[in-house]
């Protein structure tokens, strides 16, 4: 008996970093009759090969759909017709009230990353810099997954290979200052450095409370959650840095956070360039 192979591409909507990506790659791998699974955070698309299509998509859809993420194949065939790699997916799921929840998060995660990145110096904390880069971020993701529906590949790749230079030289930025800090001990004020990171916990909370309305079934509440969590964490460990620079009396709690935070903000900056690079590749530009 012979196994219909064949190669699909979904839009993928509700990705806000690097994580997201990982998360739905993992989850499709561990599914039988899927191979060589890729998805891009910089176009917000996933590629793979799969086995008896018309038995396994099914299951990829549903398996996808509980992490809290829709996904619209792309290349479905027409009636009548050949698969068509350039037909743009119906995204009717994407109704206005759940578009207005995207733009209140965008909204949210950008204006405090801005308000942030002036309390970090107000206060002189470098892990607070680095925590309101990654709301910077995550908000230019969650915007450019907005105002792309639609677009090509080609296009949303360079817009994509642009942010992604963009969030890394601000990463490479807070770094660089973060060992200037290094040799020129100066210690945080605490008492703003954590208040400004308990701001940010409860920002996240209320982008989280945002979403959920739009996100259906219990799985999909738990993947909001799971979303805001490794934010969550970001700012908690500021406000443990701060807590043990007030106790210790030296700033290098708040350095070695800085470096940490920074570290993955590079990361998935680094991500966003190198799939918008294989997106370009692929769409031949």
């Amino acid at each position: 008996m012979t196994t219909t192979t064949e190669t699909v591409r979904y839009q993928v909507t509700g990705m806000d970093c690097s994580s997201c990506a990982a998360k739905i790659e993992g989850t499709a791998r561990k599914l039988e009759g899927i191979r060589d699974v890729k998805v891009s955070i910089a176009s917000q698309i996933m590629t793979l090969d799969v086995d008896d299509p018309a038995r396994r998509l099914p299951e990829l859809e549903t398996a996808v759909t509980d992490l809290g993420y829709q996904l619209d194949r792309m290349n479905a065939p027409k009636p009548g017709g050949d698969a068509d790699d350039d037909h743009i997916p119906d995204l009717s799921h994407v109704t206005p009230a759940y578009k207005r929840a995207l733009w209140i998060v965008v909204i949210l995660n950008v204006g405090y990353g801005i308000i942030e990145i002036g309390g970090s110096i107000l206060a002189g904390s470098q892990a607070l810099q680095a925590d309101a880069l990654d709301f910077v971020g995550d908000g230019l993701i969650s915007f450019l997954g907005l105002v792309a529906i639609g677009w090509g590949l080609a296009a949303r790749a360079k817009a994509a290979l642009v942010q992604g230079i963009f969030l890394a030289v601000l990463g490479l930025g807070v770094i660089g200052a973060t060992v200037y800090r290094i040799f020129g001990e100066h210690e945080p004020e605490t008492m703003l450095m954590g208040g400004f990171a308990v701001v940010a916990l409860l920002v996240n909370v209320a982008a989280a409370l945002v979403l959920i309305p739009h996100r259906k079934g219990d799985a999909n509440v738990r993947a909001v959650w799971l979303f805001s969590r490794n934010d969550a964490i970001g700012n908690l460990a500021v406000v443990g840095a701060a807590v043990l620079v007030w106790w210790l009396n030296n700033p290098w709690p708040d350095l070695i956070v800085a470096f940490a935070v920074a570290g993955l903000f590079l990361q998935s900056a680094w991500s966003i360039i190198r799939d918008a690079r294989s997106d370009l590749k692929q769409a031949g530009k």
